[in-house]
């Protein structure tokens, strides 16, 4: 019997450190053929990435999705903009909330739901760095605490 395929799943992990995350909105992502296979085998990052509202549609920008060694296209793009799936409503709502001072939006995780590719974008708030500093502190004390529990 063959092992389970591996969780094709993408998380930004330092938006958490570097936002606090309001609220998010799970949409989904215009890929290309080979952007789906590549991430189905884990080869992308987040590193730079955002999103913003640029004439009514949400674009991801900045995310590179590797290409597999196989892929032979002369035209691709590793780090070409990426449209979001939304509807109108939803993007008025997020057009509202990042219309507020120091609101951005953020590109959380990218998942497989359903056999379609989708990316949970957070609505944040970038952090000072005294918050930054409190936050590893309190990672710290908790994890302590978890080991002294043992």
């Amino acid at each position: 019997m063959a092992a389970p395929a591996p969780d094709a799943t993408l998380t930004n992990r330092r938006a958490r450190h570097e936002y606090h995350i309001e609220t998010t909105v799970e949409t989904g992502l215009v890929l290309e053929g080979w952007e789906v296979k590549s991430l189905r085998a884990n080869r992308g990052h987040f590193t730079g990435a955002f999103a913003r509202i640029i004439a009514g549609e949400v674009m991801l920008l900045g995310m590179v999705i590797e290409p597999l060694p196989t892929v032979r296209l002369a035209d691709v793009r590793p780090d070409r903009p990426r449209t979001l799936l939304l509807h109108r409503r939803e993007i008025a709502e997020l057009v509202g909330r990042t219309e507020k001072a120091g609101m951005t939006l953020v590109p959380l995780r990218i998942y497989e739901k359903g056999g379609r590719f989708k990316l949970a974008l957070g609505v944040a708030r970038g952090k000072d760095n005294p918050d930054k500093r409190q936050a590893l502190k309190e990672r710290s004390i908790a994890r302590d605490d978890h080991r002294v529990r043992r």
